[in-house]
């Protein structure tokens, strides 16, 4: 019984250490949903909706009443005596109201809500965007644990090669100058791990970055393979969905419609308003008379018409008008470019598997067989090595850029913008 506390605190512990070793093994999913979650840029853009939301309530807002009150006539040289020359003494109190005229308070909150739903088209581009950055940056640490990968297995393979080296030198059977050509290209392999080693720490950061962690962690893995999708892209499909789903384009269309509302808020700023008022007046004088007086003003629109602002809304629809026809042109171009890449990546991919890659493991295979039993020199081994460290480099590269294409037509096509 005296143990349960230490035991209790220990299975408090392994749990905390298990979730924080969970936490730090993610998928390229649960990637992208952190920094949509976590990421400090996106946090900051979130605001503008707070902020669409504060001007919404503003529009809505009538104008203020406005108070007067007065106290006039007042005799302060005879006050003395019960004579004012200058007249009885008087006070009075008035209101204000202000009526709007032409709709101006439905029209500022329309023109209030379209500027919302356009803050909350951006954020959906800026979303967009953001996961398509830690796509990229997971499949760097992809990427970077496959040539870490590589890097080791060429220094595993020399290190047993520079075993069988000094053995076949205490055996007689090879100089000694081989056996250190031998550990020198066993370093330099080591050189190459501990380069390896550096980028994928490099990357993990850069991904954490993303994911709006603070301080990296040492032991972040990612998980998962990279994407290899079978059924080939059609560019037209693509094409019509980025002009269909893209949150930029659904922005600058509602843009326009902001702007419908702006012109159609301004032609009412050029309603002029009516103000009436009430007041009540009280003098000391004959009985201490009350009155109540009944005021009506308004401004005669002679000169200021806000034709200004109506002609500025104007240009600005007939700006964004022409926005959206260049953006749907860059969409266009952005299609066509991502799909090239699409192609080009993929072709290469097929082309390294079927044609390179196992030719190059086939003779680096040979020559290793050869060396080991004296037919081959070290250097005809280490340009098969090489020629094979190429070829393999060359497969990553391929496979994380086919991967990229992948992720960047989805991009461009606007999916999974909703998440």
């Amino acid at each position: 019984m005296k143990r349960l506390p230490i035991t209790c605190f220990g299975l408090v512990f392994w749990a905390a250490a298990l979730r924080a070793q969970t936490a730090d093994r993610v998928t390229i999913a649960q990637a992208v949903q952190e920094a949509v979650d976590h990421n400090l840029n996106l946090l900051a853009e979130r605001y503008n909706l707070s902020i669409a939301e504060a001007r919404i309530v503003t529009a809505k807002l009538r104008p203020n009443p406005v108070l007067s009150a007065g106290l006039d006539y007042i005799d302060f040289l005879n006050r003395f005596n019960g004579d004012n020359q200058g007249g009885p003494t008087e006070y009075n109190v008035r209101t204000d109201f202000v009526l709007e005229r032409g709709g101006k308070r439905e029209r500022r909150v329309e023109v209030a809500q379209t500027a919302r739903e356009v803050a909350q088209l951006q954020l959906l581009n800026t979303t967009r965007t953001l996961a398509l950055d830690v796509e990229n940056a997971f499949i760097d640490v992809l990427q970077a644990k496959d040539n870490l990968a590589l890097a080791r297995e060429n220094l595993q393979a020399f290190r047993s090669l520079v075993d069988v080296s000094a053995t076949r030198v205490r055996a007689g059977d090879l100089a000694k100058v081989e056996l250190v050509r031998t550990q020198v290209a066993a370093l330099q392999f080591q050189s190459a791990v501990r380069q390896a080693e550096a980028k994928l720490r490099i990357a993990s950061n850069k991904l954490q970055g993303l994911m709006g962690r603070k301080v990296p962690s040492p032991t972040f893995e990612a998980l998962g393979e990279l994407r290899r999708d079978s059924e080939p892209v059609v560019m037209e499909t693509v094409a019509t969905a980025a002009l269909d789903l893209r949150p930029d384009l659904a922005a600058l269309r509602k843009d326009q419609a902001r702007s419908l509302a702006e012109i159609r808020s301004q032609e009412a700023l050029g309603k002029v308003d009516f103000t009436v008022g009430t007041e009540y007046h009280r003098q000391f004088h004959n009985g201490n008379a009350s009155a109540l007086g009944l005021f009506f003003s308004s401004p005669l629109p002679v000169f200021n018409k806000n034709q200004g602002e109506i002609e500025r809304a104007k240009q600005e629809q007939q700006q964004i008008l022409a926005r959206i026809r260049a953006s749907e042109a860059d969409v266009q171009n952005e299609v066509r470019n991502a799909w090239l890449q699409y192609a080009t990546s993929r072709e290469l991919l097929e082309t390294i598997e079927h044609d390179l890659l196992d030719q190059a493991r086939e003779v680096r295979t040979t020559m290793e067989y050869s060396y080991r039993r004296g037919e081959a020199s070290l250097v005809e081994f280490l340009d098969a090595q090489r020629a094979f460290n190429d070829a393999r480099q060359s497969y990553n590269d391929a496979r994380a850029d086919f991967a990229r294409s992948l992720y960047t037509l989805d991009s461009i096509a606007g999916k999974g913008v909703g998440r």
